[in-house]
Parts: structure tokens; sequence; C-alpha cells
């Protein structure tokens, strides 16, 4: 059974950086893609980044906007999501996801292993 448990979100002044950590256990590294997906009160679900299992990433830049990056540790089995210049708009709950031969690394359809989430509030 594949787990994930995020860390590192907290409240942060706009402009301000944060990097939360996806910690995957239960299989091993080089077989999963891991993306990151974003919810907020009154939002739907929005994709953020993935990462796939040879470290190639794609991002949703209309949200990341050249400010976010996600880079994989394979020996510690971790996925980390760099975002700088955090605006109040950031503002969610962050929540990374695992999936095996994702071809759609956008569609949250393409993950079946999800973590519990991490707040990030970004005040102004």
């Amino acid at each position: 059974q594949v787990q994930l448990v995020e860390s590192g979100g907290g409240l942060v002044q706009a402009g301000g950086s944060l990097k939360l950590s996806c910690v995957v256990s239960g299989r091993s590294p080089s077989t999963y893609s891991i993306g990151w997906f974003r919810q907020s009160p009154g939002k739907d679900r929005e994709f953020v980044g993935g990462i796939n299992s040879r470290g190639a990433q794609t991002y949703n830049t209309d949200l990341v906007k050249g400010r976010f990056t996600i880079s994989r540790d394979n020996a510690e089995n971790t996925v980390y999501l760099q975002m700088n210049s955090l605006e109040p708009e950031d503002t969610a709950v962050y929540v990374c996801a695992a999936g095996f031969r994702v071809s759609y690394v956008s569609r949250a359809s393409s993950y079946a292993d999800w973590g519990q989430g991490t707040q990030v509030t970004v005040s102004s």
C-alpha cells in the first residue's frame, strides 16, 4: 500500500517562500509519478505541477507563473514543491498524489493514492 505524507506548510507573508515535502512509502520511486494539487474553500481542486519517475516536470503555467519548482530525491522517496514569491491567492491545502504509468499528469484521475495535505496560508 502506498502512503504519502506532506509537510512544510504554514503561514507566510506575501512574497515569501515555502518548501513542501511529500514522502512516499510502499513503492519504489522508479515506478511512480507525483502530482501536486491544491484546493481552497469555494474553489475546484487545481493541478499545480507534477514530476515523473525520470524527473521530467510539468506545471500549470498559468498558476505557477515560474514561481514554483518540483524536484525529487529518489534515495529519500521524497518529492519537493519549492514555492517562491507567494501570493495570498496561493492560500490552499496542498496535496500530493502518486500515480503509475501516468499519461495525463494534470488529471486528478491519473493518481491512485493521495496524501492528507498541508495547509499553506499567505498573508497580505
